[in-house]
Order: C-alpha cells, then sequence, then structure tokens
C-alpha cells in the first residue's frame, strides 16, 4: 500500500470513560473514527459495536473485493444490532455511535459519514473539510437562519440529526473523488475540532509529519481541556514509495498550541 497512517484516542480531561473507538487497517485501505453519543445508555458499547461490525465484514476479503455497498451495509448491519439492543439490554434507552469511514481504492478515495464525526483532506497546505456535519446547527446554517462563523459555538451545537442505533432507518453520505500525491486525510471525532479550530488543524498538518501532527493536535485538545472525547487518525497517500529518506518527514517543525 501507498499510504503511512497514526491514530491515537483520548478520554479527554473531563469524561470518566472513552466512548469514541477507531479501526486501522491499512492494508485493506480502511480507517474509521467511531464516536458513541455521550448522556445515552451506553456509548462505547454503540461505537466499538460499529468498529467490530465493519472488521468483522471485510476480515476476509481482499483489498480488491471491497466495495461501498459492503460498508454501507455494515453500517447498517450495526444500526440494526444497537435497535434491537436498545430493548434487550438497555431497557429502551438508545444506545448510538457517529461513524466516518475513509476507503482508498486504487487512485480513489471514498468518504462514508453519519453524523458529526468529520473527515478533511489537506491537499497542496490547503485543508477542506470533506465531511458535511448532520447537525442541527449545520441545518440552520444551510437554511440562511445561522452564519457559518456562528455554528462551532452556538448552544445546539451538540445536537446531531443523524446517527447510527437511533433509527430504525439509517442513511449514509459518501464523498468520492481521485487521490492526490501527498494527500494527507484527518479523520476525528468532535472532541477534536471543538478545541482545536480547522486553520490550527491546517497549520499543525503542512510540514507532512503524520506522527509529530497528531501528537501536536491531540496535545492542543488536551492542554485547552478537552471537554470530550478526542480521537484523531491521519492519513497520507504516496503514489511511489520514496526509496530515500524523505526529509520533510525527518526535520520538520510542528506548531504547538497553547
Amino acid at each position: 500500500m501507498f499510504q503511512s497512517s497514526h491514530a491515537q484516542t483520548h478520554r479527554g480531561t473531563v469524561r470518566t470513560i472513552n466512548e469514541d473507538a477507531f479501526l486501522e487497517l491499512p492494508s485493506k485501505g480502511i480507517w474509521v473514527v467511531a464516536d458513541g453519543m455521550g448522556g445515552h445508555a451506553a456509548g462505547d458499547v454503540a461505537s466499538q459495536l460499529v468498529i467490530d461490525t465493519i472488521d468483522n465484514r471485510v476480515e476476509l476479503l481482499t483489498s480488491q473485493e471491497i466495495t461501498l455497498e459492503i460498508l454501507v451495509q455494515a453500517l447498517k448491519e450495526s444500526n440494526t444490532q444497537l435497535q434491537q439492543m436498545k430493548d434487550s439490554r438497555f431497557e429502551g434507552k438508545v444506545a448510538g455511535s457517529t461513524v466516518v469511514i475513509l476507503w482508498i481504492q486504487g487512485d480513489t478515495y471514498h468518504l462514508l459519514w453519519v453524523g458529526d464525526s468529520r473527515g478533511y483532506l489537506l491537499r497542496n497546505d490547503m485543508l477542506m473539510q470533506v465531511t458535511k456535519d448532520h447537525s442541527q446547527v449545520n441545518d440552520m446554517v444551510d437554511e440562511g437562519v445561522l452564519a457559518a462563523d456562528d455554528a462551532e459555538n452556538h448552544p445546539l451545537a451538540n445536537v446531531i440529526t443523524r446517527a447510527v442505533g437511533v433509527d430504525s432507518e439509517l442513511n449514509v453520505d459518501v464523498k468520492s473523488d481521485r487521490l492526490g500525491v501527498g494527500d494527507v486525510f484527518l479523520l476525528c471525532s468532535d472532541g477534536l475540532n471543538k478545541e482545536v479550530s480547522d486553520k490550527e488543524i491546517e497549520k499543525a498538518l503542512q510540514p507532512g509529519n503524520i506522527i509529530d501532527a497528531g501528537m501536536a493536535l491531540m496535545h492542543a485538545s488536551l492542554v485547552r481541556n478537552a471537554r470530550d472525547n478526542v480521537t484523531c487518525i491521519l492519513v497520507k497517500h504516496k503514489k511511489y514509495i520514496d526509496n530515500a529518506i524523505n526529509h520533510n518527514d525527518v526535520d520538520a517543525t510542528i506548531p504547538l498550541f497553547i
């Protein structure tokens, strides 16, 4: 494979348990972040179930045998299981999870998501949010009721409109496009983007060392008293494997946010 990746998770400084979960399958070109719904019956169970279901679905498949339909069906299977567990295990209470999946096959990337876990792409030193939050404030922005700049700090910023396990039917959004040499993807739970701005994320990713960048982003969220669990996966795409040392990855200075 022509991707390198780095993943990490932390419960933050406020929460007593970590309801986030992640999956790294670089040999299959799959990376996943799932964020259990805080305040519900068992967010940690929900997020891990989503991760395990995806893992089980692709475990015996080659990277060429994986399809978008298989990944979507894994999420729908997770949704059905969590709906059944609501009555059998959680006394009618909802256990749900947001999720974002990056799947790279050949020269194409696919992002699949439900909820407000995000997928970013850094290309030519410019950061863009590829996914679109399924949230109440985002709906308000689309309707022209709320300015985009005011969305992040709005009192309803934590209210999501879609999650795995909440409704009997699950709609999964998908974005597919061509890969570019040097593309860097960031998958994260909302615990990261609550504490670190998009501009700061962009600055951290620009030097190109994904391990140092990931550590800097996690440090930034923690020193700001990370109110939520924080999980992030960085994936860097290279079209060709370098025979020589990439000096940008060896001596790259990463900004530290405080």
